[in-house]
C-alpha cells in the first residue's frame, strides 16, 4: 500500500536519523551500498531440532530443514501440472488484471474486476486464484485452468488473503477494518472476526507447525502472533524504530527465523517467532517490500521498492551478497518466482510496469507496461504441494 503524505513527510525526516535509531536498537543501521553488501545478519539462535508436530489436518511437514522442500523447480502438482504458464498482475488504480505469457513477455487478456485489486492469490487447494477487491469488497475468483474469471463473491476489505496450513480456512486481512478475518476456505462465509488494536494488518507467514503465524502492521509499526486454532491474537509488539512500516513476511527455510521487510526502516526486522522477543534489524535497501526465497531455498530476493533494486540474502552465510540494479531505475514491488527458478517477477507499483529478472545474473529480461498501480502480482503455477496464499507462499 503507497505511504500517505503523511507518511512521506514522517520518512523525510526520519532519515535524518535513521542512522543513530536503527544502531541504537539493533546495531545495524548499514546505509551505503558497499557496506550493506556482505554485512552479517545477527547470529541465528541455536534451536535443537525436534519432531515436528503440525496443527491437526495440516500436511506432515516433509522437509524439517527446509520448508520449502516442495518448491523445486518445476515440481508441479498434479493439480496445477496442466495450467498454462502465466503471470497475474492486478492493477490498483485501473480495477483490472494484465495476463501475461512468460514465455513471450506478450500481455494476452486485461482482465476486469472490482475496485482496487491489491493482490492475485492462490487459494490452499491452487484451483483457484482469488483477486483481491481491497475497495470492492469482493474476491474475484479465476480459474488458471482456463483463465476465466467468475462471479465476485463478497467479502469486506480484503486487501489480502492467507490460508490456514490444515486448508480449513481463509483469513482475510481486513486493513481498514482493523480485523482479522477467519472465512470458510470455500465459500468465504465468515466463520470468526478478531479485532486487532493495530492499523494496517498486512501480510503473514506460518511457524513451521502451523500452530502460529506473524503478521505486520503496516500503519502502526507493529507485529501480531496469532494462534492459528484458538484464532486468537496471542502476542503484540511494537518495532524499535520511529515510524516503522513493516510489509512483508517470509519464515526462513529452517523455520527458526521470521523476515519482515520495513519500508521505512529500509531493511529486514529477524525475528525469532516462538520467543517473539524484540527483532534485530539488517539494512538492505530503501523502500524494502517484497520478500521471495529462491527454488533451491538458498536465497532470498528483496525487492527495495524505494532504489530500484533487489537485495540478495544469503542463508548459509547469514548475510547479503548482491545489489541487482533495474537499468533505469524503477518500483520494485511484490511478485514471484517463475516454476524453473530462473526468473524473479515483480510488479512495478508506481511506475504502470512489471519486470522479468534473470536469477543467475540479475538482468532485465523484460520491462512490460501494464494497468496503473501494479501490484501484488501472481506467478502461476508454482511448485508445492498446497498454498499459503499471498502472491504464492507454498509447502
Amino acid at each position: 500500500m503507497p505511504p500517505t503524505h503523511a507518511a512521506r513527510l514522517l520518512a523525510a525526516a526520519a532519515a535524518l536519523t535513521a542512522l543513530t535509531l536503527l544502531s541504537a536498537c539493533s546495531g545495524a543501521g548499514q546505509h551505503h551500498e558497499n557496506e550493506a553488501l556482505g554485512s552479517k545478519a545477527p547470529a541465528p539462535p541455536q534451536v535443537k531440532s525436534r519432531q515436528v508436530n503440525v496443527l491437526p489436518g495440516m500436511p506432515p511437514v516433509q522437509d524439517p530443514a527446509d520448508l520449502y522442500a516442495a518448491d523445486r523447480p518445476n515440481r508441479l502438482s498434479p493439480v496445477v501440472k496442466d495450467f498454462p504458464s502465466r503471470v497475474y498482475v492486478p492493477n490498483t488504480n485501473s480495477d483490472t488484471v494484465t495476463v501475461i505469457d512468460p514465455r513471450t513477455y506478450r500481455i494476452i487478456e486485461t482482465i476486469p474486476v472490482g475496485h482496487q485489486p491489491q493482490h492475485v492469490v492462490p487459494s490452499w487447494d491452487m484451483k483457484t486464484l482469488w483477486v483481491n477487491n481491497d475497495l470492492g469488497n469482493s474476491l474475484t475468483p479465476i480459474d488458471p485452468r482456463t483463465g476465466e474469471a467468475g462471479k465476485p463473491v463478497p467479502v469486506h476489505d480484503p486487501y489480502n488473503l492467507y490460508f490456514t496450513p490444515d486448508g480449513k480456512y481463509a483469513v482475510v486481512m481486513a486493513s481498514k477494518d482493523r480485523q482479522l478475518v477467519f472465512r470458510d476456505a470455500h465459500t468465504m462465509k465468515v466463520v470468526k472476526a478478531v479485532p486487532v488494536s493495530c492499523h494496517g494488518v498486512n501480510h503473514a507467514d506460518f511457524s513451521p507447525d502451523g500452530r502460529y503465524f506473524i503478521v505486520s502492521c503496516e500503519f502502526s509499526g507493529e507485529l501480531l502472533k496469532v494462534d492459528t486454532a484458538r484464532m486468537e491474537v496471542v502476542g503484540q509488539q511494537k518495532l524499535p524504530f520511529h515510524g516503522a512500516m513493516p510489509q512483508d513476511v517470509k519464515i526462513s527455510p529452517d523455520g527458526k527465523l521470521f523476515y519482515i521487510a520495513d519500508m521505512m526502516a529500509n531493511g529486514l526486522w529477524i525475528l525469532n517467532g516462538d520467543t517473539f522477543a524484540e527483532p534485530t534489524f539488517l539494512y538492505t535497501g530503501k523502500g524494502a517490500h517484497g520478500l521471495y526465497i529462491s527454488r533451491d531455498s538458498r536465497e532470498m530476493y528483496i525487492s527495495n521498492r524505494g532504489e530500484g533494486t533487489i537485495s540478495l540474502f544469503d542463508f548459509a552465510q547469514n548475510r547479503l551478497t548482491k545489489r541487482w540494479h533495474l537499468p533505469g531505475g524503477g518500483s520494485p514491488d511484490m511478485g514471484g518466482v517463475s516454476a524453473d527458478g530462473k526468473v524473479l517477477w515483480l510488479s512495478g507499483r508506481y511506475n504502470s510496469e512489471v519486470y522479468a529478472i534473470d536469477t543467475r545474473t540479475g538482468a532485465e529480461l523484460a520491462r512490460i507496461q501494464v494497468g496503473s498501480g501494479p501490484h501484488g502480482l501472481a506467478v502461476y503455477p508454482q511448485p508445492g504441494r498446497y498454498s499459503l496464499g499471498h502472491t504464492g507462499i507454498f509447502r
